[in-house]
């Protein structure tokens, strides 16, 4: 069994990042004048980073819908593959008690 990423979960990664990233950009834009918080404390690229996740997850979720079907599509066939080769390995453990 190939464990080396697909190009459909390469692209989703990539994508994710992307947009994980352009959110972190626009939020640091944001802190810088003034319109959010800057910081709690001297935990500045922290807080902007951990806002940056929580407005990214919902933006990933609606706009990666498409990739993210896809990857679905080209990983299900592996792991049913590697359930099926678990359950022959029990059957066989439990033939062998």
């Amino acid at each position: 069994m190939s464990t080396s990423p697909t190009a459909a979960t390469l692209r989703y990664t990539g994508l994710r990042l992307g947009v994980f990233a352009g959110c972190f950009v626009v939020l640091a834009v944001l802190a810088y004048i003034g319109v959010i918080p800057e910081s709690f404390g001297t935990a500045n690229p922290l807080w902007l980073a951990v806002l940056a996740i929580v407005v990214s997850a919902p933006i990933s979720l609606v706009l990666l819908r498409g990739q993210r079907e896809a990857m679905s599509r080209q990983i299900v066939p592996r792991v049913e593959r590697a359930k099926g080769r678990l359950n022959a390995n029990q059957s066989m453990e439990d033939d062998a008690a």
